[in-house]
């Protein structure tokens, strides 16, 4: 436990076991392992039941700890940061020290909706490649991605890998490396049906990102992807011209 002492003075009390309980997140626990109990904290450091909730509410709303009803405290998932850079999931977790995975929710070919067929140029009711993933960081969810592909261009992709990266296969199947996108960023609530997929409660606030992707001047992919709040952040650099 972290070798820190708490005593009286102008820094309130709740807000030094924040930080000790922060430096044993950093230090000493790896997502998913538990903290001690509020009990044990309480006899450790010399402090009251009340600082103790206060220091761990506090690090719940920041997204470092989370609570499991009925098991206690855990160390969160680490935070999946976007620099708004073309980059798969599997890559951006990968430069962040996170173990990326997938689980395929559906994948088959089948007649696209208008919005779809629109942008790959084809016929409405075209066949293209639909496949719908939840997305998952050290075997945590963060993301539910439902992406289609164009038929034209990939009609086997199906045949190929799909549980890791998409973006590897166009590039190195079939010689199409996405290399531009139009990004729409909004806010919304977890349906009844994508909540439990994410382990969030219906209605919680996600990230909803559509995107749509080329390879030069051809259009591969338009995919909607739904983000946990507390898993995923975006961050861009901003300038005057």
């Amino acid at each position: 436990m972290a070798d820190m002492r708490i005593s009286d003075g102008p820094v309130p009390k709740h807000a030094q076991l924040r930080l000790i309980l922060e430096q044993m997140c950093d230090e000493e626990l790896s997502p998913g392992d538990p903290i001690p109990g509020e009990r044990a904290l309480e006899e450790t450091y010399g402090v009251s039941r009340i600082t103790v909730r206060r220091a761990i509410g506090d690090l719940v709303a920041a997204g470092k700890l989370r609570r499991v009803r009925g098991k206690g405290t855990f160390v969160a998932p680490n935070t999946l940061v976007s620099h708004l850079h073309l980059a798969s999931f599997s890559d951006e977790m990968q430069a962040q020290q996170v173990a990326a995975s997938s689980t395929i929710l559906l994948s088959e070919r089948a007649a696209a909706p208008a919005q779809v067929s629109a942008y790959f140029g084809s016929e409405a009711g075209a066949v293209h490649i639909h496949l719908r993933r939840l997305r998952l960081g050290d075997g945590e969810p963060y993301a539910i991605d439902d992406a289609w592909y164009n038929g034209g261009l990939v009609p086997d992709l199906l045949d190929r890998d799909v549980n890791n990266s998409v973006y590897t296969l166009l590039d190195k199947e079939y010689g199409l490396p996405v290399t531009e996108a139009d990004q729409t960023v909004t806010a919304v609530n977890a349906s009844a049906s994508d909540a439990p997929l994410l382990d969030v409660t219906p209605g919680a606030a996600l990230l909803h990102i559509v995107r749509y992707a080329r390879s030069g001047e051809r259009e591969v992919e338009l995919c909607s992807s739904l983000y946990r709040t507390d898993r995923y952040r975006l961050n861009a650099r901003v300038g005057r011209p």
